[in-house]
């Protein structure tokens, strides 16, 4: 594969910086801190319409957190290396056990347009009609809708957190117009949280959405830098096969060397290379199964 020439116009330093006062301003009330959400919100939402930031990794990456979130939210004690490994060193036959389904089931959320179709195939155990009545539940400002969705999921259902959560989340990306669910209400929001109702849960969707946009905001920034220096080292990478394995770095959290499309062997010197450039990082620590990402 040939590689473009980097685009040294864009530089990933220019995204728009979050407001300091959307952090820093102390907001009690239902309305203040709605402001405050909506003017976060606002702000990921011209980042996402940028053109340097790596729309699909960045949704991996955040359903990985999302996921580690609802894990901690059932008790398990399953964090961010762990999940990575329940989903990529699982091998033909092996069943990813109850904190891999968690992951399986927010990345499948977030790797196709937000649709019926796509939410029943991030949760195949919902029928298609349930998740419609569940997301048609959410009235009002995006933010109430997402409110209204989560507590409607798990006043049916209260052991249903992934569900509900990915719903919520669901709701709010098509009352934004987004085409693509963002995970943001699992990381912001506590174990707590999810027992409350009404007005209450409405308050702690915004103080968490004003979290997550925030870090959304800052791994947009991070990621564009990021993915920038791999595309410019792209071009002293020789390896047959090397364009495709670049390209899966672009839009995915992590790999196992064996999911590139390079033999055994090529596919770790090309990781290994990558390291040495600095444009992909290991991310285990270990000296097998490794796993690497941007």
């Amino acid at each position: 594969m040939t590689f473009a020439r980097p685009d040294h116009s864009i530089d990933p330093d220019t995204l728009p910086r979050i407001p300091a006062w959307v952090t820093s301003a102390r907001a009690e009330t239902i309305e203040d801190v709605a402001f405050l959400s909506g003017a976060a919100l606002n702000h990921l939402h011209l980042v996402l319409g940028r053109v340097e930031v790596p729309q699909a990794l960045l949704r991996d990456r955040l359903a990985l957190r999302a996921a580690e979130a609802c894990v901690v939210f059932s008790g398990r004690s399953e964090r961010l290396g762990e999940l990575r490994d329940a989903v990529h060193l699982l091998r033909p036959g092996d069943l990813p056990g109850p904190a891999g389904e968690t992951c399986l089931a927010w990345r499948r959320a977030v790797e196709r347009s937000v649709s019926i179709k796509a939410l029943d195939r991030a949760l195949p155990t919902l029928e298609p009609g349930q998740i419609a009545a569940w997301i048609d539940a959410g009235k009002g400002e995006p933010v109430t809708r997402a409110a209204m969705v989560l507590e409607a999921v798990l006043t049916e259902a209260p052991r249903a957190d992934v569900a509900a959560l990915i719903l919520a989340d669901a709701a709010l990306a098509l009352a934004l117009g987004w085409d693509h669910l963002v995970p943001l209400l699992a990381a912001g929001l506590k174990r707590a949280d999810l027992r409350k109702q009404g007005d209450d849960l409405r308050l702690a969707c915004h103080r968490a959405l004003i979290l997550s946009a925030v870090e959304a905001v800052r791994l947009s920034a991070d990621l564009a830098r990021r993915v920038m220096h791999l595309k410019a080292v792209a071009p002293k990478l020789r390896a047959k096969g090397a364009g495709a394995a670049v390209e899966m770095f672009l839009t995915r959290d992590a790999l196992a060397p064996s999911a590139l499309p390079l033999p055994d062997r090529a596919a770790r010197r090309l990781c290994d290379r990558l390291v040495d450039l600095g444009a992909v990082r290991e991310l285990t620590g270990r000296d097998t199964f490794r796993l690497y990402g941007v």
